[in-house]
């Protein structure tokens, strides 16, 4: 029999944060966070490196893997990434509640829903071609890129049974397993890529396969391990009709979860589609494209930080105790300021030199020391933004989450972007501007949501959501 849902009412009452408390909480997130940095960015680098060395193989071949990647990412692996996060709100509230069968289960029901998901995605993916050319794209690069993204979809069904691996394990603080199947898998992948890209013959296919092998590789070290492991059997629970019966409570925080985070995603690559339409494109272009890889890379930091959070969140108003939630969201948002400082502040000091990480060509290098101090001010602004939607997530208000990001990008970032970038004559640095007074209206918006969350009444909203299924409407934030 299960322990009760209902944390005792002794929990509640108000305590006060003392230093040790506080210092305490910034070990167990920077524990948290540490290993899930490597974890995050050894799946962004399994892209890089295969791009990389796609890229020797000539202008074409590059042009369309790029391309390809791209699409792939928007499309299908940003989706199933943040479908996954929902589980942060169930499956951490449960654990943190002891409601151990439950973690396993409803990781079960991700796994099934993100597998429909991919088939979904997959027949968008198989017709990439014929919409490229529809859209204008040139009809060899659409033809190479629609080759790579059909040898792209092992990759497609590896995520929607990797991520919800991640989850499961991120939730219970178990991070060794992660650590190390991360490892290894980038380890293999560079060979494995390399073998398959100069050796067998496939060319800039041998990279998508490369990129299905290794999350495959992945996810069977990650499976393995939870079927055989002592440390998962409390939450290894058996394959029952129950599976089913949860899919409607997990696409209820998936899909807000997913577009949350699209939304975002995908304002800055319409970035990148509006600079084509700027004079001089190609140096706009490449020069924005630098901006979004180096904030992309940086963000994996800031996204582990957020997940950290999240963590810890959804563990502790699972189990009953508002007070350490509350810690832990100023933990987390103190590691943000101190990790944003550090990060903005070198990136700033290395302005001039930075840009030659990605051309030779004098006027990219120029152009990017004079987009640097922008990018310093969205390294904070992520910073923030990075913790505050891992508390939404944690706590479930996830459904929030889309309504702050719709408008503060597409109704504020992406017009005012525009209007900088045309008719003030500002071009790409009009553009990132516009893109940063979006950004700093989603921080405002979420940090203002943050402070006035009564967290006692998040203990009993979480515990009615474990005990009944009700959604995350019923939050209350005073």
């Amino acid at each position: 029999m299960e322990e009760s849902l209902i944390p005792k009412q002794t929990e509640h009452k108000t305590e006060r944060t003392t230093w040790d408390d506080f210092i305490a909480e910034m070990k167990r997130l920077c524990v948290l966070a540490g290993p899930m940095v490597v974890v995050l960015s050894s799946q962004f680098l399994l892209q890089i490196v295969s791009n990389m060395m796609i890229g020797h193989l000539g202008e074409l071949y590059l042009s369309s893997a790029a391309l390809a990647i791209s699409l792939a990412g928007v499309t299908g692996f940003s989706f199933l990434m943040g479908m996954a996060s929902g589980l942060e709100t169930t499956c951490g509230q449960a654990f943190g509640a002891k409601q151990y069968r439950r973690v396993g289960t409803q990781t079960y029901t991700a796994i099934f829903s993100l597998t429909l998901v991919s088939i979904v995605v997959s027949f968008l993916w198989i017709n990439m071609e014929t919409i490229l050319v529809f859209i204008g794209q040139d009809p060899l690069i659409a033809r190479e890129a629609g080759r790579f993204i059909i040898w792209l979809l092992p990759a497609l069904f590896a995520n929607a049974i990797l991520q919800p691996l991640i989850k499961y394990f991120q939730l219970q603080s178990m991070l060794l397993p992660m650590f190390l199947s991360s490892c290894i898998t980038i380890c293999v992948h560079i060979p494995l890529c390399w073998a398959l890209v100069f050796k067998s013959g496939l060319n800039n296919i041998g990279g998508a396969l490369a990129i299905g092998i290794s999350n495959w590789a992945n996810v069977i070290f990650l499976g393995l391990y939870m079927y055989y492991s002592s440390t998962c059997e409390k939450t290894r629970a058996p394959i029952t009709m129950e599976l089913f019966q949860g899919i409607g409570k997990f696409f209820r925080y998936a899909i807000p979860s997913a577009v949350m985070v699209c939304l975002e995603w995908w304002s800055y690559e319409l970035l990148i589609l509006l600079s084509g339409l700027l004079p001089n494109p190609q140096l706009e272009t490449s020069v924005l494209s630098v901006c979004l890889n180096t904030i992309t890379t940086l963000y994996t930091i800031v996204f582990a930080l957020g997940a950290a959070a999240s963590t810890r969140v959804s563990n502790e108003l699972g189990a009953g105790n508002p007070h350490v939630a509350r810690v832990a969201v100023l933990a987390a948002l103190s590691l943000a300021v101190m990790e944003a400082c550090v990060v903005s502040g070198t990136l700033f000091a290395f302005r001039k030199v930075y840009g030659f990480v990605f051309s030779n060509d004098k006027e990219v290098i120029d152009y990017v020391t004079l987009m640097a101090p922008l990018l310093c001010i969205s390294v904070i602004l992520d910073g923030i933004q990075g913790v505050v939607t891992g508390i939404a997530r944690g706590c479930g208000w996830q459904h929030l989450g889309v309504y702050v990001n719709l408008g503060a990008f597409y109704l504020c970032g992406i017009p005012v972007a525009a209007a900088l970038a045309f008719w003030v004559r500002l071009r790409g640095k009009g553009l990132w501007i516009g893109i940063q007074i979006g950004s700093i209206v989603q921080n405002v918006v979420l940090s203002v949501i943050t402070s006035r969350i009564n967290w006692e009444q998040q203990v009993v909203t979480a515990s009615k959501r474990l005990q009944d299924g009700e959604s995350s409407t019923e939050n209350r934030l005073v």
